[in-house]
């Protein structure tokens, strides 16, 4: 009896193990190709999105891309203007942003008096955006904006057309600080001396765009580094579109030194909460 009852209890075990392995597998599957969870770190979303919200992200929807490859799942839709999406930071890829596009590939945009136009179209501020600034005047440039030496800042900025793939776009002394970080990410050596510019060690005068390009701005549009900042946005580098909200407290509460004030900053109001 001792014997059969050590069986039953192997059977079971191996069963609940393997039960375990496929919903591992299953889980994993799903955070590599249809949804993931990310969580809102910063505040440059407000008020659209809050630091401390937890959503989930639609992987699916731009075709996710396959670990460890360059390959990419075919996508079931377009990254469109007004999307909200997560993606890899260009200029440290192993941090996850999450901005909205307000201008995709050939697109031409522009900021006027912290209006933004797209094509030459008034688009309307989001819902929920918010100026928390001074707004800078006209001619005022930033050193910290994209592209370096250029007279823009964060309320004036362009006009700046978003390259497209296929694209030929010319490179000298005037344009080198404008591509040529994204020459560098398709994977070329660039440089230039005495006002000539090298792709490769050759001289070259233009160059052959080889992934689509976005424009990514925060809506809280004074406290966002977005691609005002660091420019143009990879197709390559897009990880999927935020969803919905699923939880929120406030980030700034310990969970193990406050644990009533953690569960009293809880959001409820953003739970289920659709983002767009």
């Amino acid at each position: 009896m001792s014997t059969e009852q050590d069986k039953s209890l192997k059977k079971h075990s191996k069963e609940w193990f393997d039960a375990l392995v496929i919903a591992a597998i299953f889980a994993t599957v799903l955070r590599f190709f249809v949804v993931e969870s990310y969580r809102i770190p910063t505040g440059s979303m407000e008020n659209t999105l809050l630091a401390g919200d937890f959503l989930f992200v639609n992987k699916y929807v731009y075709g996710a891309k396959v670990p460890f490859t360059d390959y990419r799942l075919p996508a079931a839709d377009e990254v469109e203007r007004g999307d909200i999406i997560v993606f890899k930071f260009p200029k440290d890829r192993s941090l996850n942003y999450i901005k909205r596009c307000v201008a995709v590939s050939g697109d031409t945009v522009e900021i006027r008096g912290r209006q933004l136009f797209v094509n030459g179209k008034f688009s309307m501020l989001p819902e929920h955006a918010q100026f928390i600034g001074q707004e800078m005047p006209s001619g005022a440039a930033d050193f910290q904006i994209f592209p370096r030496f250029s007279t823009f800042n964060k309320d004036n900025y362009g006009p700046l057309r978003i390259p497209r793939k296929g694209d030929v776009i010319d490179l000298n002394e005037r344009t080198y600080q404008l591509y040529s970080s994204l020459v560098a990410d398709e994977g070329h050596d660039i440089s230039m001396t005495a006002g000539q510019v090298y792709v490769d060690g050759v001289p070259a005068g233009t160059y052959t765009v080889g992934d689509n390009y976005y424009f990514a701005m925060g809506d809280n549009r004074d406290n966002s580094l977005d691609s005002r900042y660091w420019g143009f946005l990879p197709e390559s580098d897009i990880l999927g579109e935020a969803m919905m909200v699923y939880w929120s407290w406030d980030p700034d509460r310990s969970l193990f030194l406050d644990l009533p004030g953690k569960f009293s900053s809880i959001r409820w109001g953003r739970i289920g909460m659709v983002v767009h």
